[in-house]
C-alpha cells in the first residue's frame, strides 16, 4: 500500500522546463512510467482496484461531471421499470432519457483517462471517437427499429447541438472568466473548412431530390427516390474516405503542429497542477469502465427508442423535435461537459478540438456509417433530409465559421449561438411530420432502388 501523503518526486523524474536527451523514468507524482504510457496518464498502479476504481469514477473530471454522477440511481430504476411496468411508456422514456446522461458521462470520463495515456493528438481523436459511441449506438438502434426520419433529424440535430449549443456554452463559460480567449488558426481553419465540405456533401442528395421533385415529366417519383438513395450511398463512401484522410492528416503528416498547440494549451490551464495530482485509472480500469458504460448505453438506447412511436402518437411530439433536439442533447452530454470545462480552464484549443472534432465525425463518419449499414440491411436510409433542416445546418456552419475567423471568442458570441439554437428548437417543436408518416411504421418497407 502506498502512503496517502504526496510522494516525493525522484531526481530522475521529468520536471517543467527540463531539457535533455534522457527520457524521464518517473512522472510528476513520482510514479514509475510504464512503457508506451504518457507520463501524465501514469496511474502508478496495475490491474483493477475496486475501491480506487469507484472512487476515481465518482469524483470524475470536473464539478459538472460530479453533479451528473448523482443521477446514477436513475439507471437501475430505468432498467427495472422497463421490464416491470411495460405499459408505463412515458415513465420509461423519461427515466431512460435521464439514465443515458450518467452512462454517457462515464464513457466520456473513461475515454479522457485513456486519452491521457496516449500521445496528445491521437488521444484527442480517440476521446472524440469514444464520445461518439453513444451516437453510433443510438443510430444503429433507431435503424433497427426503422425510425429513418428520426435518424435523419438526429444526424443534423447532433451537428447543430455541438456547433451552436456546445460551442456557444464554451464561449460563454470562458467569457465569464476571461474577457477574451484566443485559439489557433490551425485548429479553427481546418475544422471550419471540413465543416463546409461535410455540409455540402450532406446537402447534395437533398438538393438533387428537391430540384427534381416537381419535374414529374422528366423522372417518376419512384425513379427519383431510387436515384437519391443511390447518390446517398455513393456520397457516404466518399465522406468516409474524407474522414480517413482527415484522421491521417492529424495523426501522421501534421501531428507535430497540433501536438505543439495542445501542449501550449495545457500550460494555460490554471488548474493544471490540481489535475496532475488527481488519481488516475489504470489502462485495465479504463477498458472496464468503457465496457460497462457502453453495455448500459446500448441497453438504455433500446428502451428509449422503443418508446418513440408512443411518444409521437400519444403525446403529439414530432419526429423532428425528438431527432433534432431531444436525442442530440442526451447523446452529446459527455462531450459538451468536457468541452465547457476546458473552455472554463482557458484551454480553447482543446475545447475547439473536441467541438469541431465531434461535429466532423458525425458529418463525415457517423452519418455515412448509418447509410452504409442501412444499405447492408436493405433499409432505405439515405441523406435526403428535410429542406428546413438542411438550410438551418448550412446557415449554422456559416455563422460559426464567421465567429471562428478572428480566432477570438467572448461571452457575447457564446450567448448568440445559444440563442440561435433555442430558436431552432422552437421551430423544430412546431415542425410537422411528413405526410403519410406513421411513426416508424411506414419506413419498414425494403429499399426501392439498387442493391
Amino acid at each position: 500500500m502506498k502512503s496517502s501523503t504526496s510522494p516525493t518526486t525522484p531526481a530522475s523524474a521529468h520536471t517543467k522546463g527540463e531539457k535533455g536527451h534522457i527520457l524521464p523514468t518517473h512522472n510528476h507524482n513520482g510514479h514509475k512510467i510504464t512503457k508506451h504510457i504518457e507520463p501524465e496518464g501514469e496511474s502508478g498502479r496495475k490491474g483493477i482496484h475496486p475501491l480506487h476504481f469507484f472512487k476515481i469514477c465518482w469524483t470524475s473530471a470536473s464539478d459538472a461531471s460530479r453533479i451528473v454522477n448523482l443521477l446514477w440511481p436513475v439507471v437501475p430504476a430505468a432498467i427495472a421499470v422497463r421490464y416491470a411496468k411495460k405499459d408505463m411508456h412515458l415513465a420509461i422514456f423519461i427515466l431512460n432519457y435521464i439514465a443515458m446522461v450518467p452512462c454517457a458521462n462515464l464513457i466520456g470520463f473513461a475515454g479522457q483517462e485513456l486519452a491521457r495515456k496516449l500521445p496528445r493528438v491521437f488521444g484527442i481523436l480517440l476521446e472524440t471517437t469514444l464520445g461518439s459511441v453513444v451516437e453510433i449506438v443510438l443510430f444503429m438502434v433507431l435503424l433497427h427499429q426503422n425510425e429513418i426520419q428520426v435518424i435523419k433529424a438526429a444526424i443534423l440535430g447532433s451537428i447543430l447541438a455541438t456547433l451552436l449549443l456546445c460551442l456557444g456554452m464554451c464561449f460563454f463559460a470562458g467569457g465569464l472568466r476571461y474577457d477574451e480567449q484566443k485559439f489557433e488558426e490551425a485548429v479553427s481553419e481546418v475544422g471550419n473548412g471540413l465543416l463546409l465540405t461535410a455540409g455540402l456533401g450532406l446537402a447534395v442528395p437533398t438538393a438533387f431530390y428537391v430540384a427534381l421533385q416537381t419535374e414529374t415529366a422528366r423522372i417518376s417519383a419512384e425513379e427519383l427516390t431510387a436515384s437519391t438513395l443511390s447518390i446517398s450511398r455513393i456520397a457516404s463512401i466518399f465522406l468516409i474516405v474524407a474522414y480517413g484522410i482527415y484522421v491521417f492528416f492529424q495523426v501522421r503528416t501534421h501531428h507535430g503542429i497540433y501536438d505543439a498547440l495542445l501542449e501550449t494549451d495545457e500550460l494555460n490551464d490554471a488548474d493544471r497542477h490540481k489535475d496532475l495530482r488527481k488519481a488516475k485509472l489504470t489502462f485495465t480500469e479504463c477498458i472496464l469502465a468503457l465496457s460497462i458504460s457502453i453495455a448500459l448505453v446500448t441497453l438504455i438506447a433500446i428502451a428509449l427508442v422503443e418508446q418513440i412511436p408512443w411518444i409521437v402518437k400519444e403525446r403529439g411530439v414530432s419526429d423532428a423535435f425528438i431527432g433534432l433536439i431531444l436525442i442530440p442533447l442526451v447523446e452529446k452530454a459527455a462531450e459538451h461537459l468536457t468541452a465547457v470545462d476546458e473552455a472554463w480552464d482557458n484551454q480553447m484549443n482543446f475545447a475547439l478540438s473536441h467541438v469541431l472534432g465531434a461535429t466532423i465525425q458525425t458529418a463525415l463518419f457517423n452519418a455515412p456509417l448509418a447509410v452504409v449499414v442501412g444499405w447492408g440491411l436493405h433499409k432505405p436510409m439515405d441523406l435526403n433530409f428535410e429542406l428546413f433542416d438542411m438550410v438551418v445546418l448550412i446557415l449554422a456552419i456559416i455563422v460559426v465559421g464567421n465567429f471562428l475567423r478572428d480566432q477570438k471568442s467572448n461571452y457575447l458570441e457564446g450567448a448568440l449561438c445559444v440563442v440561435i439554437y433555442c430558436i431552432i428548437a422552437v421551430a423544430a417543436f412546431y415542425y410537422p411530420d411528413p405526410l403519410g408518416h406513421g411513426t416508424g411504421e411506414t419506413t419498414t418497407t425494403t429499399e426501392t432502388g439498387g442493391h
